[in-house]
């Protein structure tokens, strides 16, 4: 039987946002048993909290972001696929701008900075949603599916027009352990001939070398190269596990890619709650519906955040 986890002690970091370019502080702090991944902020002596659920979704070009009350948070995806990959459960999220800060454009600081926290097991089974019946979004250029499998699974596939990319498809059994080793580095990528186009539209006003992989025409810029050979498609699948912890439980089943992003990543989350007739929930607590699926309510937070 799996339990649910949180953090054991309370850990920061500091960076700045790929796309505002501004300086951001993030503290994780513990969380009790089924209060999910909240984020919160301090705003003079207010607390504004925002539940990462696909009912808080907000449009966002080349990210997720999510907002409740005011509250907004964007770039969301690495931190909850570290979060999600690492089976942490419940934890806050505090913040002091509205972008998660981008740092290596992995997860890999994210796992790191987890480590450092520690995993804590609490009393309460995990509750997991199990695809029964397949389910599809998208058309016949980008598409993605969910099928039944008895363990969690992602094939995806990606093509780009770039001879150091190409076609490439990965396919990668979810573990805490092959997270970790597999998909946490790898890193987001962007061609340089896109990159004054981002500019302009108010994009990536943070991004660097230091966090993102750029392909020009010759190669590679970034001076040591690539963490993988198929790092893009790694990266995508680091991408998805970060969308789908919006729907706020675990999954059993195998997704298959197909030139996805963020935008069917998010829709294949909002048809799996609209089609309940293609999932059970396994390890349902005998009060009944373990919480995630519900509608989120107002989160309760210690003091230990001053």
């Amino acid at each position: 039987m799996q339990y649910q986890h949180t953090i054991k002690r309370s850990v920061s970091l500091v960076g700045i946002g790929l796309h505002s370019g501004q300086r951001s502080t993030l503290h994780l702090h513990p969380a009790p048993i089924d209060t999910g991944l909240v984020f919160i902020r301090h705003k003079g002596n207010k607390l504004e909290t925002c539940q990462a659920s696909i009912r808080n979704l907000k449009p966002m070009e080349l990210c997720t972001a999510i907002a409740s009350n005011g509250f907004h948070i964007q770039t969301t995806e690495h931190l909850l696929a570290a979060l999600w990959g690492m089976e942490i459960d419940n934890v806050y999220i505090e913040l002091d701008s509205e972008e998660v800060p981008v740092m290596d454009g992995s997860a890999a600081p994210f796992v790191r900075l987890l480590h450092t926290a520690g995993r804590l097991r609490q009393s309460r089974p995990r509750t997991y949603l199990k695809i029964v019946k397949p389910l599809t979004v998208g058309d016949h250029t980008r598409k993605l599916s969910i099928v039944p499998s008895p363990v969690p699974k992602i094939t995806y596939s990606i093509q780009y027009d770039h001879w150091l990319v190409q076609h490439q498809v990965y396919h990668h059994e979810w573990s805490l352990v092959t997270f970790q080793r597999d998909i946490a580095e790898a890193r987001t990528f962007a061609f340089s001939h896109e990159i004054e186009a981002l500019w302009a539209r108010g994009l990536g006003q943070g991004g660097s070398l230091d966090n993102t992989i750029v392909f020009s025409e010759t190669g590679v810029l970034n001076k040591d190269g690539l963490r993988f050979p198929d790092e893009c498609v790694r990266h995508k699948i680091l991408d998805l596990i970060g969308d789908l912890a919006l729907l706020g439980i675990p999954i059993v089943g195998h997704v298959i890619a197909d030139r996805s992003g963020h935008t069917l990543h998010t829709e294949l989350v909002k048809a799996i709650l609209d089609n309940p007739d293609t999932w059970t929930l396994v390890g349902i607590r005998k009060n009944g519906v373990s919480p995630p699926l519900a509608t989120p309510s107002p989160v309760p937070f210690p003091s230990i955040v001053s």
